[in-house]
């Protein structure tokens, strides 16, 4: 496995997004998502990324189970700021300092860890000064708690009132050939502050891989069947971007989610995607993108294939969460 450098630290050139292991993506199997991130590590990966209210809580759990004994191996990214109870049922967005250090601490016990590589906030809260939030989680750094800090979909004015607070490490927001608006938003500062950039959802939620041909393709508790870009005309004219990738895939002797991960892994050194699964077959196609290599003129069709707006739809219901 390649590995890259965002910010200051160093990890493997592909992260294993772990969310969908306990939630979102209908019903998982622990013992084949246990097998899943071994064999990431096996293969080189080092990268696993995980929340608090993934589950709630169980993803952590999980991830604290599959690093047992390999902790010197992993680099675990979590995050804090959406809340919700056990029962999974939600509070709201929360970025004040005394709830930080409680997310932290309780993080720490479930992953089984005496620290986290990269702590992100997950949402910005817009009700309490990102500077107050991040202040207090320095003072997790400060205490040995916390490597690295990070942040989640947070505007470019966010990043540098932050950054100015404590470096920011990392910037984890959707980007993926159906979602380019990190391009223009948040590049160029996170260019000129030295952070890197962690694309989740890089295979557009699995639509990228052209697996999902359908609607009936989600399972009843799948939350994309309640997604813009997954419903109605927006489905079909998706699908149309899609296959255009299919085409080029195969044109390149490799699958159509490789592809979109080659595509992001040469947009910069510093990005850095996290494609989630729950399957080792899945994780074996993902991890070939590596190997992948595209042209400029590859690079420059898929430009002209995907440019930024070519998604339709809404990237969720409720788009008031994200710091623009």
């Amino acid at each position: 496995m390649k590995t890259r450098t965002i910010g200051t630290l160093s990890v493997s050139a592909l992260g294993l997004g772990c969310m969908g292991m306990s939630e979102f993506y209908g019903e998982g199997d622990e013992q084949e998502s246990l097998a899943t991130i071994h064999e990431f590590l096996d293969a080189g990966g080092t990268l696993l990324d995980t929340a608090d209210m993934y589950g709630p809580f169980t993803n952590e759990r999980l991830v604290g189970r599959a690093v047992g004994g390999r902790r010197d191996d992993v680099v675990i990214a979590t995050k804090f700021g959406n809340e919700r109870r056990e029962d999974g049922s939600w509070v709201g967005i929360n970025g004040h300092p005394d709830y930080v250090r409680r997310a932290c601490d309780a993080s720490l016990e479930r992953l089984g860890v005496d620290h986290i590589d990269l702590y992100y906030q997950h949402r910005v809260d817009k009700t309490v000064p990102i500077e107050e939030t991040v202040g207090a989680m320095a003072e997790l750094v400060q205490a040995g708690k916390v490597r690295h800090l990070g942040l989640s979909e947070a505007s470019s004015d966010t990043i540098r009132k932050a950054h100015a607070v404590h470096p920011i490490t990392a910037l984890q927001t959707e980007y993926s050939l159906w979602e380019r608006e990190p391009e223009t938003k948040v590049f160029p500062v996170l260019e000129e502050l030295g952070i890197g950039f962690v694309p989740y959802s890089p295979l557009g939620r699995g639509f990228l891989t052209g697996q999902i041909r359908s609607e009936e393709d989600f399972a009843a508790d799948d939350f994309r069947r309640h997604s813009p870009r997954f419903q109605g005309e927006n489905f079909t004219r998706n699908l149309e971007l899609v296959d255009s990738v299919r085409e080029l895939a195969t044109g390149k002797q490799c699958t159509p989610g490789q592809l979109a991960l080659a595509w992001l892994l040469a947009q910069g050194e510093h990005i850095v995607p996290i494609p989630g699964t729950k399957k080792r077959g899945r994780l074996r196609e993902n991890l070939g993108a590596v190997d992948v290599e595209l042209s400029r003129e590859d690079l420059d069709l898929l430009d002209r294939l995907a440019p930024a707006g070519a998604a339709a739809g809404a990237r969720y219901p409720n788009m008031s969460t994200i710091d623009n």
